[in-house]
């Protein structure tokens, strides 16, 4: 298994996680402080250091400097992987696009027209907006400044131990 690091704002909150090659490049320009190691240690020719379990950001990343890529995940990640009809949290394999103008009435693929909908009521509401399919969305479609870490990522069950203070558990 490839190690990966996790990456905490400066708060101590999880913000991502990245590969252990790219925390020792952040290590290295002196972007983050190494607060948990794994036993492993990491070598070169002239330096030795155990490979960084755990992170932590010195400075707040500005995310109103990154653009959200819109995608099918980033739309789902938005949503809570919950239809926005019914408000049921489905896996991603279980949810679809929904246009809230449909294409055919002019709408378009992006973030400000797309919502997370199960199958069921993707069908329900067919080629028509939500008010004539007589359904009301649980929130408008927007575009994000932010994104929260996909939560399958910090599955309790699979992270690494040196990671489990920094983890929620509820």
């Amino acid at each position: 298994m490839e190690a990966r690091t996790l990456v905490l704002n400066p708060w101590y909150l999880p913000y991502r996680v990245v590969s252990w090659q790219d925390a020792i490049t952040m290590v290295y320009l002196e972007k983050v402080d190494v607060v948990v190691a794994y036993s492993e240690q990491i070598r070169s020719p002239s330096r030795s250091m155990a490979m960084p379990a755990v992170i932590r950001m010195k400075k707040q990343v500005n995310t109103n400097r990154y653009r959200i890529r819109f995608s099918r995940l980033n739309v789902f990640m938005r949503d809570g992987f919950r239809c926005m009809y019914c408000g049921r949290e489905h896996a991603a394999r279980d949810l679809t696009f929904d246009h809230v103008v449909p294409r055919s009435q002019g709408g378009r693929t992006e973030w400000d027209n797309i919502l997370s909908a199960c199958s069921h009521c993707n069908s329900h509401k067919g080629n028509r907006t939500p008010a004539q399919a007589g359904m009301s969305p649980l929130r408008s479609p927007f575009k994000p400044k932010s994104l929260p870490i996909r939560s399958q990522k910090l599955d309790l069950r699979t992270i690494p131990d040196e990671w489990r203070d920094f983890c929620s558990t509820g």
